[in-house]
């Protein structure tokens, strides 16, 4: 399900696509002459990509294809992958701070 994301994110020019449009919704031609260093073709391969793995939404008003960034598949990833180790991380350095100091409170907190 996430691999389609993952692989999204691996590509230094689309996380440069998702920033521009984390400050709002773009054309297509304005996200081109942000990256100025791609050309066309290569920019809208980029954001098929993006489209792909749902984490860019496009709209089309006449001739102008407007593009949002989609939050919600980063946000399910950060609660899949980080805040669970964080959770982990946390509830270990309560542990070994309870141990530490002597208090017997923080031994069976799993």
């Amino acid at each position: 399900m996430h691999d389609g994301i993952w692989k999204a994110l691996a590509d230094p020019h689309r996380r440069s696509i998702l920033d521009l449009l984390n400050a709002g919704s773009k054309s297509t031609g304005e996200i081109c002459d942000s990256l100025s260093h791609l050309d066309r073709c290569t920019v809208m391969k980029h954001l098929e990509v993006l489209v792909r793995a749902n984490l860019v939404l496009v709209e089309r008003r006449g001739r102008t294809r407007l593009n949002f960034l989609n939050p919600l598949p980063l946000h399910e990833i950060v609660e899949r992958w980080i805040s669970g180790h964080t959770a982990r991380l946390a509830q270990g350095a309560f542990r070994m701070k309870s141990v530490l100091e002597g208090d017997d409170n923080g031994k069976n907190d799993s």
